[in-house]
């Protein structure tokens, strides 16, 4: 496949090529790049090709066979596809030179995940990781107040909803998916891992314990001396979710609540970052060098689960 770029309007909308025909792909995905003037969607490939064909003909797109073809025809690859497939498949289109909207986790692993960041820095291209709570007014504001932030000592946060729960908003496919290995961690866990490295500093170490099935324990060290307990649940019987952080130390305790979210004001804000850091070179929010240290985060966690809750070090992303 050749690594030329595909044509580009200097100044126009970014020409997306959407791989993935499932619930987040047409319910978010596909939308996003037919609600704005910085995205255009330009086709449509899946495993299933019936299930593109169905999803590109939604909006007046052509549906591919190949994705090889896709690639070709697009500056750029949204991916809306399991974590178990998005590497191999990312790593494609960064060596064609192709700009990368990636979902999380991004891989199946550490290693898939450091795969994908060496093909995407190598390849110079642009990323961003939808991490979508990032990408809110209300967290962006929360981290921006507790910037420079010092003495803080206790950390305290929690991500819960019943997406996962029967009969939640999490389709049956999506939920027997990758989501039904581990899927309270590496669904819930990069945003609230994220939010919480970001506000109180880097997580260096962390322990993992699954409670009942039902939720994931997470205990963080944090580099400046601070420690951490965070619960993630997608099995919560509750009205609507919740996202909340505590910082408390030297300083008056500080407390988020981001249980409410504008989703489409935070997919406008991602497609005008995307667009922006293919026309202009600005950095995303969330790049996949920040990908890369959420997914560390994530083996960590997982390696303690394997360790009967054994503390585990998180190396340093220094790229």
């Amino acid at each position: 496949m050749s690594g030329s770029a595909a044509p580009v309007r200097p100044g126009g909308a970014v020409r997306v090529g959407l791989a993935g025909a499932g619930q987040w792909a047409a319910g978010m995905h596909a939308p996003l790049h037919s609600a704005g003037a910085e995205t255009e969607l330009v086709g449509v490939w899946s495993h299933t090709y019936a299930r593109a064909a169905e999803l590109a003909a939604r909006h007046g797109v052509p549906a591919f066979e190949r994705y090889e073809d896709l690639v070709a025809a697009s500056e750029a690859i949204d991916f809306a596809v399991p974590p178990t497939v998005q590497a191999d498949l990312a790593v494609t289109a960064a060596r064609a030179g192709r700009a990368l909207m990636l979902e999380k986790p991004l891989g199946a692993s550490r290693q898939e995940a450091e795969r994908l960041h060496d093909a995407a820095v190598e390849a110079g291209v642009p990323t961003l990781v939808a991490l979508t709570r990032r990408y809110s007014d209300g967290l962006r504001d929360f981290l921006s107040s507790v910037a420079g932030r010092s003495g803080t000592t206790v950390v305290g946060g929690h991500y819960a909803h019943g997406g996962l729960l029967p009969g939640g908003f999490v389709g049956e496919r999506e939920r027997s998916g990758w989501r039904a290995d581990g899927g309270v961690l590496l669904d819930l866990g990069p945003h609230l891992l994220d939010a919480v490295d970001a506000a109180a500093g880097p997580i260096v170490a962390l322990r993992a314990s699954d409670v009942a099935g039902e939720a994931v324990l997470l205990e963080t060290e944090h580099a400046d001396g601070a420690r951490g307990q965070l619960v993630v649940s997608g099995r919560f019987a509750g009205d609507g979710s919740v996202f909340e952080i505590d910082l408390f130390g030297h300083d008056p305790r500080v407390h988020f609540s981001g249980s409410q979210m504008d989703p489409d004001a935070v997919w406008a804000r991602i497609r005008a970052e995307f667009a922006a850091a293919v026309r202009q070179g600005t950095p995303a929010t969330v790049d996949v060098t920040r990908g890369l240290h959420v997914q560390r985060l994530l083996d960590a966690a997982a390696r303690s689960l394997a360790s009967d809750g054994a503390y585990q070090e998180v190396p340093p992303c220094t790229s």
